[in-house]
């Protein structure tokens, strides 16, 4: 169905999680990227701004409209919805590269809020082989978030052949 210039799947083609998000405009960015790509975004409480936010809205501008968002109080609230799912944490403790993981729709990508990555806990939860990366120079600390989740998106996206693209 295209509505407006977006074309939009009845089931999104992979999930983005944001585990305890910090800064809004990182937020929006994703917002955007999710509508834009027929991701669905889920947000993990607590967060670092409210979801009113001027410079969340800014970031997003009017594709909150468009994108597809779930909200969970917390982080096992978030897993009991995705225990069938592959779960992927992004972390610069990963070995795997983000590339080198066959992507299966419906997958899901989990994010650590910005100024201190996803906790260990957590990331034990899914099990080391669920831990990936994005490559990086030796001695980088991390990419930005937004950064982060494009990269992976269009990786993830590329693998499915583009699917409901335009």
């Amino acid at each position: 169905m295209q509505n407006g210039g977006f074309y939009h799947l009845k089931s999104p083609m992979f999930h983005i999680a944001l585990f305890e998000p910090e800064i809004a405009p990182n937020t929006g960015n994703i917002i955007r990227l999710c509508a834009n790509t027929g991701a669905k975004l889920h947000l993990i409480k607590p967060y670092g701004f409210d979801l009113d936010d001027k410079k969340l809205r800014r970031a997003g501008l009017d594709y909150h409209e468009w994108a597809n968002v779930k909200e969970y109080d917390n982080f096992d609230a978030f897993y009991d919805s995705f225990q069938n799912h592959n779960i992927y944490a992004l972390t610069t403790k990963g070995k795997t590269p983000h590339s080198d993981i066959e992507i299966k729709k419906e997958d899901v990508f989990l994010f650590g809020p910005e100024s201190r990555g996803l906790p260990i806990e957590v990331r034990e939860k899914l099990g080391e082989d669920n831990w990936i990366r994005l490559p990086m120079m030796p001695d980088s600390r991390s990419l930005n978030l937004s950064n982060s989740a494009a990269v992976l998106v269009y990786e993830a996206w590329r693998q499915l052949g583009y699917e409901g693209a335009l």
